[in-house]
């Protein structure tokens, strides 16, 4: 892992009309680092991934990807900058086929990396064997890696990952982030948003938890693990009386 800052987050402020959904946060993530941001619904995380893809456009603050402000980019540059995400909710192309998804992932570039597409295949067996098959038909579990997979097709340095485990059985969420893992060991930098806070953590280097808009903790992923506050909001323990 290095040193070298791949993503600054500073003083980022975004609204919905008259709402702050995001407080002025700051954080940053190295080349090479899985980060999570932990957080319970409405926190915020949603909003934080899509100002950084340029879906959304932030009140103010700076968004510095390699040196470069996103702030004022259109999403498709910032995908073929190399950040890619896979978004809350799967949102897959139902009446195209499971490689004709994945093939889309790869609109920014001239022509799709068949080498990427088979790790990808290597990755995810399933995705395989229903290659042909309707995105709309496959289950929650093979939707989220698909659309994994669709986000990995455009080859980024650095991948959103929008609550990858939510809905999905115990056992698929362990597949998934097995996969992650996988990603990451490819020397792919990835930004975790998730509910599931213990497996994120045993997963991220680093976290930072968001509650309302604001980051009231931020830590390794040891130095949260161990915290009372964490353990008690978000890895179901109780306090010792």
């Amino acid at each position: 892992m290095s040193n070298e800052k791949l993503l600054v987050v500073e003083n980022l402020v975004v609204a919905y009309g008259s709402i702050e959904a995001v407080k002025g946060i700051s954080f940053e993530v190295k080349r090479g680092e899985l980060i999570t941001i932990l957080g319970a619904n409405g926190a915020g995380k949603t909003t934080t991934l899509r100002t950084i893809s340029g879906l959304i456009k932030p009140r103010s603050g700076s968004i510095r990807y390699k040196d470069i402000e996103l702030t004022s980019l259109p999403a498709h540059k910032i995908v073929s900058l190399g950040i890619t995400q896979s978004p809350e909710g799967r949102r897959v192309f139902g009446t195209l086929t499971v490689e004709e998804n994945l093939i889309l992932g790869a609109y920014t570039k001239q022509k799709p990396n068949m080498s990427i597409l088979e790790w990808i295949y290597e990755l995810f067996p399933r995705l395989k064997e229903r290659r042909t098959q309707l995105a709309g038909t496959l289950s929650g579990g093979e939707q989220q890696m698909l659309a994994i997979g669709r986000a990995l097709m455009g080859e980024p340095e650095m991948l959103l990952l929008d609550e990858p485990s939510l809905g999905l059985a115990p056992v698929l969420v362990k597949t998934i982030f097995e996969t992650i893992k996988q990603i990451k060991q490819s020397g792919v930098t990835v930004l975790l948003v998730e509910q599931n806070a213990k497996a994120a953590l045993k997963l991220a280097d680093r976290g930072y938890v968001l509650e309302v808009g604001k980051i009231v903790m931020d830590g390794t992923s040891a130095e949260l693990m161990a915290s009372e506050k964490i353990q008690e909001a978000y890895l179901g323990k109780k306090k010792a009386n």
